[in-house]
């Protein structure tokens, strides 16, 4: 059979005009296993328990019953005080470790591991050691101050709130302070060797280079450390359980109190759902301030 040759210069047209390229077709098949994915295990729980917090019965049941009102006071504050105070000494803190002395590098190995060492065992011992009747802090009180009877740790709700941000700071606060050190790390020394030469003091050399190469860090990282403490769980739920009387609960453990020790799942999720109105503002506050520039 003859063969046909195209004129030069001709560009021979695929048999079906209307096809797409080949890397686009390649593209959507490589994607279809991920929206897959992400269609099972992220959309449909999402949409799924919208659906189960649609109940307008599960919000009325909520707004009158004074332990969630308690429970939003406790998640406010909550993360007011800890992500704030947690970012600002991890920020103080990373200061240190930027030095390169042979001594920081053994602190900094033993400061990371109370956020290496899994969240059951660590916040367990906390419950032990802050135990009003025979807890290690209270005999370390009474033996070296003649203090009897102690503070009631996890009795007083004042004070089990005031634990429970505590031991959230002590067990995240090393991970927050590694992120905040490569940011440190990533602004040239240079800058810092013209600060010196211009006479500038610590302060200045701070607030002039240091804060403006680390600040969309910083937002970041308080955008981030935001929303997982609003899930943070375990540090209230180990601790303190909601107790005493259900003084202690956040919006995280009071979702699971109803969800599954009173079987209410509707009102369970509708507690979680709440919780939307308290971290959207400040997630959408964090994020217009990213780019923008050091005043």
């Amino acid at each position: 059979m003859a063969e046909t040759t195209l004129p030069l210069g001709t560009v021979q047209r695929p048999a079906f005009p209307w096809a797409p390229p080949p890397e686009t077709v390649w593209g959507v098949i490589l994607l279809i296993p991920y929206a897959v994915v992400f269609a099972f295990f992220v959309v449909y729980p999402l949409v799924y328990g919208f659906y189960l917090g649609s109940n307008p019965a599960s919000y009325v049941k909520l707004f009158n019953d004074p332990i969630y009102l308690r429970g939003v006071r406790n998640t406010l504050v909550f993360l007011l005080v800890a992500v704030n105070l947690k970012l600002l000494l991890a920020l103080m803190v990373s200061g240190l470790f930027v030095y390169p002395q042979r001594w920081i590098r053994w602190v900094s190995i033993v400061f990371i591991l109370p956020w290496a060492v899994p969240s059951i065992p660590t916040i367990l011992s906390f419950r032990w050691m802050l135990n009003s009747e025979w807890g290690m802090v209270n005999n370390i009180l009474f033996a070296f101050f003649g203090v009897f009877p102690g503070p009631g740790w996890l009795l007083d709700p004042d004070l089990a709130m005031g634990s429970i941000i505590l031991v959230h700071i002590w067990k995240y606060l090393p991970f927050w302070t590694l992120i905040l050190l490569a940011g440190r790390l990533a602004i040239s020394h240079d800058l810092y060797e013209a600060a010196a030469v211009d006479g500038a003091t610590a302060w200045q050399r701070f607030r002039h280079v240091t804060w403006p190469g680390v600040r969309n860090l910083y937002i970041t990282s308080t955008l981030l450390s935001t929303i997982w403490s609003l899930g943070d769980f375990n540090s209230v739920y180990l601790l303190t359980g909601g107790a005493p009387l259900d003084r202690t609960h956040t919006l995280a453990t009071l979702g699971i109190k109803y969800g599954y020790q009173i079987a209410d799942v509707s009102t369970g999720v509708a507690t979680v759902i709440t919780a939307l109105p308290l971290v959207v503002p400040v997630v959408v506050y964090l994020v217009s301030q990213l780019g923008r520039r050091a005043p």
